[in-house]
C-alpha cells in the first residue's frame, strides 16, 4: 500500500519552505517589487512557489576566484563587490564615470574596426583563426551547428593540427538553440570545449536562469573580436534570408585585447572548475595599434553585479548634446527611465532605435508602456524595418561609444554574464553615428498618440508581459 502522508505534514513542509523563501526575500532582495512578487507567489502557490524561488530568485553565483564559502542562511545580498572610486574635486566627464563605477582605468593605444553584418564579421574572424600561431579562445552564447558554425569548427580544427591551443566556451542554455549540439561535434574533433552552467533536470540545476551572454574571440592574444553577434547562418542573409539577423561586431587590437583574454580565462576557469589559469601575457601583443582609449566592463550576477547598469546611468547623466541607443530588447529600469527623461529635459537629443519586428514578440509588447513615458518628454523612438536588428550600441556626445553583448533589459543587466567595452574615439563615434543616422532615415518613428490610444485588451496584454520582464 502507498504511504499516506498526513495533511498536517504537508502543511509543515509548506510552511518551512515558504518561511525560508520569505526570510531570504525580505533580507536580501534589493528590489521591493520583486520581493513582494516572490512572497505572494510563495504564499499562494504551495510548494511550486518556494521551489521556483530557490531555482530562480536567489542570486547565488560566486566565482571561484572569490573563494567565498557561505552557509544556508548566509546568501549574499544582491550587490556587487566593487565600490565607487571617490573623486575629491573636478567635474565628472565620460571617462571619469566609468572609472568611478568599475575601478578600471581606460587603456590607450587601441584600434577598433566596425564589422557590419555576419558576412564581414565572420570573414575577419575566420581569417584570424587561419593565421593563428599560438592560441585561439572563443566564448559565445550560440555557436550553431549549421553551415557557418561548421566553418568555424573546421578552421579551429585546422589551427589545432598546426599546434595552436584551441579552446571553446559555449553557454549551456545557448547550445540548446541548435538542433545538433555543437559540443558533441567539437568533442569528435578533439577540440577542447566547455559548457558554461549547462542546465539539467536531475538533479535540477540551481543556475538554470543564469547565462553567459558574452561573445569574445581572442587569437594569439594580439587580435580580438567582441560585440553582440552569435555564430549562426541567420547573420548571413544569403543563407538564411527569411529569418536573417542584422548586427555589428568589432575587431580590436592593442592593450584592450589582453583584458579580453584575461576575462576569457576567468570564465574558462569557472566553467571547467580548473584553478590553473593560463598566463595570457606570455604571447601578448601590447604594442600601440591606434589612438583609441578603451575600458572593458565585465558584468554578471556575481562580484560585478550592476556594473553595466550603473555605467549606463552615469554616462547618460553626463551627456551634454546627444544620446543614441540601438538595442533589440528595451525594458529599462525605473532609474534609467528617469535619467533619460532628465537628459531630454536638459536639452540633450535622445534617440532610441528598436526593431519593428522583434524575434521575441513578448519583448515588443512588454516595453510599450515604457515608450509612452519617454515619448511624452521629447525622446524620439524609431522602429527599424526588418530583418530583425540585434545591434547593441550606445553613443554619447562626440566621442563616446559603448559596445558589447548586453541588451537594455533586466535579464542582461541582472542575470546574464555580459561584456561592455567603452570606446573614447571621435572617428569611431562619427562612423557609428552615421550608421545610426542611416538606420533612422529608413525607420518608422513611434507615435505617442498611437501608443497611448491602444485598445484596452492590448494594454492589458502589454502590461501583463511587462510584469515578467526580469525573466523574459
Amino acid at each position: 500500500m502507498p504511504i499516506q502522508i498526513p495533511a498536517y505534514t504537508w502543511l509543515l513542509i509548506h510552511i518551512s519552505l515558504i518561511s525560508f523563501a520569505i526570510y531570504h526575500a525580505l533580507l536580501y532582495k534589493r528590489d521591493t517589487r520583486a520581493a513582494t512578487g516572490w512572497i505572494m507567489f510563495c504564499l499562494f502557490v504551495p510548494f511550486v512557489g518556494a521551489i521556483a524561488y530557490y531555482l530562480f530568485g536567489i542570486n547565488r553565483v560566486q566565482t571561484r576566484a572569490l573563494n567565498i564559502r557561505r552557509g544556508l542562511f548566509e546568501v549574499a545580498y544582491e550587490i556587487g563587490e566593487h565600490s565607487a572610486i571617490p573623486f575629491s574635486t573636478g567635474e565628472t566627464n565620460l571617462q571619469d564615470s566609468g572609472l568611478r563605477v568599475t575601478g578600471r582605468a581606460a587603456s590607450n593605444g587601441n584600434s577598433l574596426r566596425a564589422l557590419f553584418g555576419g558576412k564581414e564579421a565572420y570573414a575577419s574572424m575566420l581569417e584570424a583563426i587561419h593565421k593563428a600561431k599560438h592560441t585561439v579562445a572563443l566564448s559565445t552564447y550560440i555557436l550553431n551547428s549549421d553551415i557557418t558554425g561548421k566553418k568555424f569548427v573546421t578552421a579551429m580544427e585546422a589551427a589545432q593540427k598546426r599546434g595552436v591551443k584551441v579552446r571553446v566556451l559555449i553557454d549551456g542554455a545557448g547550445e540548446l538553440y541548435s538542433r545538433q549540439k555543437i559540443s558533441k561535434i567539437l568533442k569528435r574533433k578533439n577540440i577542447q570545449s566547455a559548457l558554461f552552467l549547462p542546465p539539467r533536470l536531475i538533479p535540477p540545476s540551481v543556475y538554470i536562469n543564469l547565462r553567459n551572454h558574452r561573445k569574445i574571440l581572442v587569437v594569439d592574444n594580439s587580435v580580438a573580436f567582441a560585440g553582440g553577434m552569435n555564430i549562426s547562418d541567420q547573420h548571413t542573409s544569403e543563407v538564411f534570408a527569411d529569418k536573417a539577423i542584422k548586427d555589428v561586431h568589432f575587431q580590436l587590437q592593442g592593450p584592450v585585447v589582453l583584458e579580453l583574454a584575461e576575462l576569457f580565462e576567468r570564465d574558462w576557469q569557472f566553467a571547467t572548475k580548473n584553478d590553473d589559469q593560463e598566463d595570457v601575457q606570455q604571447v601578448s601583443d601590447l604594442s600601440i595599434h591606434g589612438d583609441m582609449a578603451c575600458r572593458v566592463i565585465p558584468d554578471g550576477p556575481d562580484a560585478e553585479l550592476d556594473t553595466l547598469a550603473l555605467t549606463l546611468q552615469a554616462v547618460i547623466s553626463t551627456a551634454q548634446k546627444s544620446v543614441d541607443i540601438v538595442t533589440p530588447y528595451f525594458i529599462p529600469s525605473r532609474e534609467l527611465i528617469a535619467i533619460l527623461q532628465a537628459a531630454s529635459l536638459r536639452g540633450v537629443r535622445v534617440r532610441i532605435v528598436l526593431p519593428a519586428k522583434n524575434n521575441l514578440f513578448f519583448m515588443h509588447w512588454a516595453n510599450r508602456n515604457t515608450l509612452t513615458e519617454l515619448l511624452k518628454w521629447g525622446i524620439s523612438v524609431y522602429y527599424q524595418s526588418p530583418p530583425f536588428a540585434h545591434t547593441k550600441l550606445l553613443l554619447i556626445d562626440s566621442d563616446y561609444a559603448l559596445i558589447g553583448s548586453a541588451n537594455i533589459d533586466p535579464r542582461s543587466l541582472r542575470l546574464n554574464f555580459e561584456l561592455g567595452i567603452e570606446i573614447f574615439s571621435k572617428s569611431l563615434h562619427h562612423q557609428l553615428t552615421q550608421y545610426v543616422d542611416e538606420i533612422i532615415l529608413h525607420s518608422q518613428p513611434a507615435s505617442f498618440t498611437e501608443l497611448a490610444n491602444r485598445p484596452q485588451l492590448v494594454r492589458l496584454r502589454d502590461s501583463f508581459f511587462a510584469l515578467f520582464s526580469p525573466y523574459l
